[in-house]
């Protein structure tokens, strides 16, 4: 990948507190990426997550599709979305950003922020959605916005669909990785950082399927039982930042230090929280066969090297996770329509088909899964630049 197109970097006038937004590439003026909110967000962090941004688009590419695949950024705000004053932060931000989300960049919830949140704040900054530079590309703007809208609004066993649509893509990830090894899904245990949108969708469908999650991790510690822990009232316990209220625990369920869900007798690991979670020291800890990548960036690439040279296979964000971004345009481009159904088995056979290609890849080249992506993105980008006139 090259330097990126743009990169911008904002301070508050009122707080001195910056954000970022970096644009990697654009296809056909336009690009496509979340805005995450955390204490300690850099540049450095957004321009990767956009570089990851224009390989999802492209991965998901299918030319028989109504799907138009767009170029990749991202946008990041340097607070935690805790702090009293992070809210009017984020109307600041999008109001500096505006010019941008009204021509080039669409965006949505990311790591700290809900999407009800950026809708809301995107109002109040003058916007009329936080994706209103796709309109141009639409058919028909008001029926695909019409069918955008419900899709947001159904939900399943009282989690919105477009919670779930990304746990689908995790946990089709999971059994993907698992039908190729020939491991059975009973008795396969997994431990999850991290029960926000994506880690608790993920845990949902890894138990429905059939495996046991026997630890979860969020910003209090780790919950662990071998015998396997009660996903449903873990989901029901959690506050909006994905942490459990550990009344509703069960007296064989343990309270562990953070680190503990490495290291949790779990042969899959499921980080779905913040990025940079696994370095080259804590990776020590790691006795899992996969770590399947629901967040972006959780693993260093020098930790990475590590664990891929002592035979831990590690599924790649940049495919794992890309389930939510692909359902958003699925929708909005009348892919899919606004059902529960429609939209789990269009994730599901998308996803497998992608991850098969991924992993096959990677066994006939002699690599690991990440290059193997890569090389993946690397012959589609050529068929997206004939087809749609380049990145410009």
């Amino acid at each position: 990948m090259t330097t990126p197109l743009m990169s911008l970097t904002w301070t508050d006038h009122l707080t001195g507190r910056q954000g970022f937004l970096v644009v990697d590439r654009l296809v056909r003026g336009v690009s496509s990426g979340g805005l995450r909110m955390r204490a300690g967000c850099t540049l450095d962090e957004v321009t990767g997550l956009a570089r990851g941004m224009t390989m999802k688009e492209a991965l998901h590419y299918n030319p028989e599709g109504r799907y138009i695949p767009l170029g990749g950024a991202k946008g990041g705000i340097d607070c935690d979305p805790r702090e009293p004053g992070a809210y009017d932060l984020l109307v600041r931000y999008l109001r500096a950003m505006r010019p941008y989300v009204e021509s080039l960049w669409t965006t949505g919830e990311d790591l700290g922020l809900t999407q009800d949140l950026v809708d809301r704040a995107a109002s109040e900054a003058g916007l009329v959605s936080s994706i209103q530079a796709v309109y141009p590309l639409l058919d028909d703007e008001a029926a695909a916005r019409r069918r955008l809208a419900d899709a947001f609004a159904v939900e399943v066993d009282g989690i919105g669909l477009d919670e779930l649509v990304g746990g689908c893509g995790v946990a089709e990830s999971v059994l993907t990785a698992l039908d190729r090894a020939g491991v059975a899904y009973a008795g396969t245990r997994v431990a999850v950082q991290g029960l926000g949108t994506m880690g608790g969708a993920s845990a949902r469908f890894l138990t429905r399927a059939g495996l046991t999650v026997v630890a979860v991790a969020d910003i209090k510690g780790t919950i662990a039982n071998p015998a396997g822990l009660d996903v449903e009232a873990l989901l029901a316990a959690r506050d909006a930042y994905g942490t459990v209220d550990r009344s509703v625990l069960r007296p064989d369920d343990r309270e562990l230090p953070g680190d503990a869900w490495l290291c949790a007798g779990a042969q899959v690991l499921v980080p779905a929280a913040v990025s940079y979670a696994i370095d080259t020291t804590n990776q020590e800890l790691v006795t899992a066969r996969w770590i399947v990548e629901a967040a972006n960036m959780p693993v260093l690439p020098e930790a990475e090297e590590l664990l891929s040279a002592r035979g831990v296979t590690v599924l790649p964000d940049v495919v794992v996770n890309s389930g939510t971004n692909a359902w958003w345009w699925w929708t909005l481009f009348g892919d899919i329509d606004a059902d529960a159904d429609a939209a789990f088995a269009h994730t599901r056979r998308s996803m497998r088909a992608l991850v098969e290609q991924m992993l096959a890849r990677a066994e006939r080249d002699g690599t690991t899964p990440r290059a193997a992506a890569h090389a993946i993105v690397a012959d589609r980008l050529p068929v997206i630049a004939e087809r749609f006139g380049w990145y410009r």
